[in-house]
């Protein structure tokens, strides 16, 4: 009688396996594949070699702390003729002698996490185990079974495999693309995204029940959601809007989310101070790309949090043009989210594709600070009931700004101002660094009568203001030039569009401002008691910003709210106009200096010009990309910058992967924070 099959070695065939399943960029020291796709391996036996029809080989896998086969969390099948579509199966792919490769194959729907593979190997009754390894599966976007399947093989590229990115901030009249390196290939990243999914309190709650849930990106999207802040769990970012960052990192210092997962992994799960909207995004985006969730962070400009549902956000004003914080209600100068694609088998046709997805605790859900993921197929056309906090996206980007000025009697007033909530709805393009405009996936053009039948069918009413209805009308037009350290001029633009003349009282004033709608001291002001309007003519009245008054007081935001508000004296109404304004600090500048080859070393230098009329101190470049850095690169200048003078730096960087990336960098002093640059590389491969 033949001995007992006895395993010698296992090869998981990592490199081969992770190149067919497009995560070689993980690296080759552990089996990272896909679902909904087969796989290799290779068993080497020693004495005998395998006998088909006197071995009966049979393979175990289980995942998470309870597996069970009635939760999908484990599963025991043998090696056999074919493989199967719906369940997990392993066929002989070829022998050589006491090598045998086989090929293993997990359906579809299998549940993501980290898996422990087992072997059985028995001629009759009695068998021997032996313990073959351990292997990650992620979600699929490539299989066409798979909830997550997108079509097109740029888009898999840029929502999956894509390692950096750009993230739209600025204001709505001045988009500012900010670099992010999101890096979810990176050492140690994917263990930590696993991680988070097991701190996360369904999973401390019922262990069972969560790993049997993991095989459906709605349910891994809210988690995720819930995860990135830690409002009501032990997530990975602490938000704070105060402007006030010094036990922590000031939100507009990060420039990827390496440094912050890695941080939250190496402190025991504490959270990692401080986040704000991109933040919160681009570290979503980061763990749902990990996991195999096409992802994209996306931009509102002007996004409303309207608490009370009702569609009106009211804001108040004193008569002097301030802002006064008596409602929950906000305008956002803008607010990121992200979007994840995925099929809605939970919901009505036609909700499949993308989802927003929102991790910045705002409101509740379902007792979480989480938000989505909402269809933006549902939140276009109204759909107010589906799941899950499409109402609240909703009026993100349709609510009704009212402005009211609060007189010195006691009364308020309604102001006449055209409302601009969610407006050029922004992500970056696939395959290129520019921005693609997304807001028609949101709304139908204000005014259609499609958007009229969508707030029909919300039960909800808008007010349309036009141009021409106004009587007297105020625009607030900007300069070029608008540069951190720079004076510059603003202007309000007042046309009288009746037959008769107008006798008005102007209140033009400049605050700075933070990028959530809070408010800071005044840099700017013009009070005039007696402006003549002439019938159908316009009147340009400038304000000069000085920085000696701005350069103290501006937030890490760089926002400067800009406020008109114009008193007609025969008819008792007022006019407002609103804008806010960025203002831009210098790019840095960023060098390679010889050629991009993989494993060579290679120079970046790094320079930034200091526009302020007063010396910079403490100035520290940040530096990282995905794939050309070992994690951060930091270095910090000895002696101060004077104005007009050059802040330089050179640091060595080592290429570890060939193709496109992008250096992206960060520069702190004492009096200019958060500048920002990028550069795209191309590294060579080694060459054979």
């Amino acid at each position: 009688m033949a001995e007992d099959l006895v395993l010698e070695l296992c090869n998981l065939e990592c490199e081969t396996n992770n190149r067919n399943h497009m995560t070689a960029d993980i690296g080759s020291q552990k089996l990272v594949v896909r679902r909904g796709q087969s796989f290799i391996i290779t068993l080497l036996f020693a004495g005998r070699g395998y006998e088909e029809g006197v071995d009966r080989l049979t393979l175990n896998v289980e995942t998470g702390p309870c597996p069970i086969e009635s939760s999908g969390t484990k599963s025991h099948f043998p090696v056999s003729d074919a493989l199967q579509e719906s369940a997990w199966s392993a066929v002989v792919d070829h022998q050589d002698g006491a090598a045998l490769s086989l090929l293993i194959y997990s359906p579809s729907d299998a549940r993501i996490g980290r898996y422990a593979l087992t072997l059985e190997a028995s001629m009759g009754y009695q068998g021997t185990s032996f313990r073959l390894g351990e292997f990650i599966l992620l979600f699929n976007p490539w299989c066409p079974d798979d909830s997550v399947f997108l079509e097109y093989e740029e888009q898999r590229c840029e929502f999956v495999l894509t390692q950096q990115g750009l993230i739209y901030q600025g204001s709505l009249k001045f988009i500012v693309p900010t670099p992010w390196n999101f890096g979810q290939f990176e050492d140690e990243i994917l263990d930590i995204c696993l991680q988070l999914l097991d701190t996360n309190p369904k999973f401390l709650r019922d262990q069972n029940r969560d790993c049997s849930r993991r095989n459906n990106p709605v349910y891994i999207g809210r988690v995720v959601s819930a995860m990135v802040n830690c409002n009501d769990d032990q997530g990975v970012l602490a938000g704070r809007w105060d402007d006030k960052y010094e036990d922590g990192v000031s939100p507009m210092s990060w420039i990827g989310s390496v440094d912050i997962l890695r941080r939250w992994s190496k402190y025991g799960c504490q959270p990692v101070r401080y986040g704000q909207c991109w933040v919160f995004a681009a570290v979503a985006c980061t763990v749902l790309r990990c996991l195999g969730i096409p992802t994209r962070v996306v931009t509102n400009y002007n996004s409303a949090h309207d608490t009370n549902s009702n569609l009106v956000v009211d804001r108040y004003l004193d008569e002097m043009g301030t802002l006064q914080k008596t409602s929950k209600d906000m305008i956002w100068n803008y607010h990121c989210w992200v979007e994840s694609w995925m099929t809605r088998p939970d919901l009505p046709p036609g909700c499949d594709g993308w989802q927003a997805l929102d991790p910045t605790p705002q409101e509740k859900s379902e007792g979480a600070y989480c938000c989505g993921p909402a269809p933006v197929k549902a939140i276009k056309e109204g759909e107010l009931r589906l799941k899950y906090d499409i109402p609240f996206v909703f009026a993100e980007v349709n609510a009704d700004v009212v402005y009211w000025v609060l007189q010195k009697d006691g009364s308020r007033k309604k102001t006449i101002h055209s409302s601009t909530v969610g407006k050029n709805m922004s992500t970056k393009s696939v395959g290129k660094d520019t921005r693609e405009d997304i807001t028609h996936n949101y709304k139908y053009p204000e005014g259609s009568d499609q958007e009229r039948e969508v707030f029909a069918k919300a039960e909800l009413q808008k007010s349309y203001l036009t141009e021409e209805e106004k009587g007297v009308s105020i625009k607030i037009k900007v300069s070029e030039g608008m540069n951190n350290g720079c004076d510059f001029d603003v202007y309000a633009v007042i046309s009288n569009n009746t037959e008769t003349e107008r006798l008005c009282r102007l209140m033009f004033c400049a605050r700075t401002a933070s990028y959530n709608g809070d408010m800071g001291p005044q840099c700017g002001m013009k009070d005039l008691l007696n402006v003549v309007l002439l019938p159908h003519a316009e009147k340009t009245v400038p304000l000069r910003i000085l920085y000696e008054k701005y350069g103290s007081c501006l937030t890490q935001d760089n926002m400067i709210k800009l406020v008109a508000l114009l008193f007609e004296y025969q008819t008792g109404d007022i006019v407002l106009g609103v804008r806010d304004i960025y203002i831009k600090n210098p790019d840095i500048k960023i060098r390679v200096l010889g050629e991009p080859v993989q494993k060579r070393k290679l120079v970046a230098e790094l320079t930034l010009t200091n526009p302020l009329t007063t010396p910079l101190s403490g100035c520290v470049f940040t530096l990282e990309g995905a794939g050309l850095t070992e994690g951060q690169k930091t270095q910090e200048l000895t002696s101060p910058v004077e104005p007009g003078q050059e802040a330089k730096v050179r640091v060595d960087l080592a290429p570890k992967l060939s193709g496109l990336h992008k250096l992206v960098a960060n520069f702190e002093s004492d009096k200019l924070k958060g500048a920002k640059g990028y550069r795209n590389v191309i590294v060579a491969p080694l060459p054979k």
